[in-house]
């Protein structure tokens, strides 16, 4: 598996990356957690901005990921409109999709951007392919609020995902059951060892799934999503705790 490196993190290599979501709804508040943030362990942070309140306005959002960049130094920015269908905080079309995410990219403000894998086969190829003309990587991602697949679903979606050219492959899923759970860590474990080119992330979600969120230096699993001041899905760990955690079990290995 070769990593992919941004700005100066490398992915995909040693302790897995913890990324922070931003899920303020107005400039002040994206601000203000950037603030917060600081003093907060993190690789990466990740713009949510579905939780935008003006996210449909192009102006400001530009004006919003301007101000953010800036505020955030030379920590990469990831940017991702989480859809409603997938857990996100609203709908939005197949052209607006495309043309949000592209406009992200044009702006030369973001490292990387996040692409479901079922927003459609055309769609998620252009993006790809209109993100990597701009240098700018792509998560390929994919969460389940309900379930957790069988392991052979779980590894034809982060396969799929490979296929179509994505940088990093992401699988988020619900457990049921504590089987679920380390089916999670099967397919991740199995996905790394037999088929991976570029770096997996994975997580099962809930309390239940926290394991997962710690467990990836042994199973495979490149980034984190620990929380701040809001967690951005159930589950998350507090990026303080989250990278104590983790640096335990680093030095353990």
């Amino acid at each position: 598996m070769n990593p992919v490196i941004v700005k100066n993190i490398k992915i995909g290599e040693g302790i897995p990356k913890i990324c922070v979501s931003l899920v303020g709804t107005t400039v002040v508040e994206l601000l203000n957690e950037a603030e917060y943030l600081k003093d907060v362990p993190k690789d990466l942070v990740e713009w949510r901005v579905d939780c935008f309140r003006d996210v449909f306005d192009v102006e400001k959002v530009m004006r919003a990921l301007g101000e953010l960049r800036e505020a955030l130094g030379e920590i990469p920015l990831l940017f991702t409109f989480r859809t409603e269908k997938e857990g996100g905080a609203q709908a939005i079309s197949a052209d607006a999709y495309l043309s949000l995410n592209k406009m992200a990219v044009e702006t030369g403000y973001v490292d990387l951007i996040d692409v479901e894998l079922y927003s459609g086969e055309v769609i998620v190829r252009e993006l790809i392919e209109y993100a990597h003309q701009n240098h700018v990587k792509v998560i390929a991602s994919n969460h389940d609020f309900e379930k957790t697949p069988d392991k052979a679903e779980m590894l034809l979606r982060l396969r799929e995902m490979q296929e179509m050219g994505a940088d990093i492959l992401k699988l988020a899923v619900m457990p049921q059951s504590e089987r679920d759970v380390l089916n999670l860590l099967a397919a991740t474990e199995e996905m790394v060892r037999l088929y991976a080119k570029r770096p997996v992330v994975t997580m099962s979600m809930s309390g239940k799934g926290s394991i997962s969120r710690v467990a990836g230096e042994i199973f495979g699993s490149a980034i984190t999503f620990g929380s701040a001041r809001k967690a951005s899905a159930p589950g998350q760990i507090p990026a303080g705790e989250l990278s104590y955690i983790l640096n335990i079990l680093h030095s353990t290995l």
